[in-house]
């Protein structure tokens, strides 16, 4: 059983006028926030906001980098030179990182967003680049991603901090791997289901599949994706039975 985990949260996914998901009482409740920068959703001002934010509430804050895709959302898979794809997440990772430490703090960990998060599962090439890009701007920052996934693999390959992450509110393959959500079974929102999975993430390291069979998910974090139905109310209970459970819930990079 875990003594102690990370719970975090995908915020800032506004841009302008629209807004997506309750940052602010997200940030009440999570202890890391995976913030958007500009390449799937976010602006500045959403930007400054998230990162003043967390530092008011003690939450860590983390560079979610994506594919250059604001009106896909980010859940389109785009195929890029490893360069330009390396390119691209320094970009947004110093992005994130100016308001960060206009607020107080700085970019404490890196997470991929959609269709990329996805792709740096199986994709060694966009793996790689994504690595680089963490290396390149600070070797310190960990990555945060998906057990067994090539990211994690190339993240301590290249003596970087490989962080395992479990999603209470997304279902899962045989394999492990995230259900498409283009297919049923992708997401989890009834609130007994979810706060089951999550403890038994953080109890036994597993999790069930949607073929009903058992995973095997270490995890040292925790994510419920702040535009699930009733992610705040999934989130307090989800943090309310981990507590219940004896686990310490606190941010895994400070």
């Amino acid at each position: 059983m875990a003594e102690h985990l990370d719970l975090n949260s995908d915020l800032g996914e506004g841009f302008g006028v629209w807004r997506l998901g309750d940052d602010a009482a997200l940030l009440d409740v999570v202890t890391s926030a995976n913030a958007a920068c500009g390449f799937h959703a976010g602006d500045p001002g959403i930007m400054r906001a998230v990162t003043t934010g967390a530092v008011e509430r003690g939450v860590s804050v983390g560079a979610q980098v994506s594919y250059r895709d604001l009106a896909g959302f980010g859940r389109r898979r785009m195929d890029i030179a490893p360069d330009e794809l390396t390119d691209d997440v320094l970009y947004q990772i110093g992005a994130l990182d100016a308001f960060a430490r206009v607020a107080g703090t700085r970019v404490r960990y890196v997470k991929p967003h959609g269709a990329l998060y996805n792709s740096c599962v199986v994709d060694e090439a966009q793996a790689a680049a994504v690595v680089r890009a963490v290396r390149e701007y600070d070797d310190a920052l960990p990555v945060l991603g998906l057990p067994g996934s090539a990211l994690l693999r190339h993240a301590e390959r290249a003596g970087l901090r490989a962080v395992p992450e479990g999603f209470a509110d997304r279902g899962y393959t045989p394999e492990g791997w995230l259900v498409p959500r283009s297919e049923a079974g992708a997401l989890v929102t009834d609130p007994d289901s979810v706060v089951r999975r999550a403890v038994r993430m953080a109890e036994a390291g597993e999790v069930v599949a949607v073929d009903g069979s058992t995973r095997s998910m270490p995890v040292e974090s925790l994510c419920v994706h702040g535009d699930t139905p009733g992610a705040v109310e999934l989130a307090r209970r989800v943090r309310g039975a981990l507590a219940a459970a004896g686990i310490d819930v606190r941010p895994f990079a400070r």
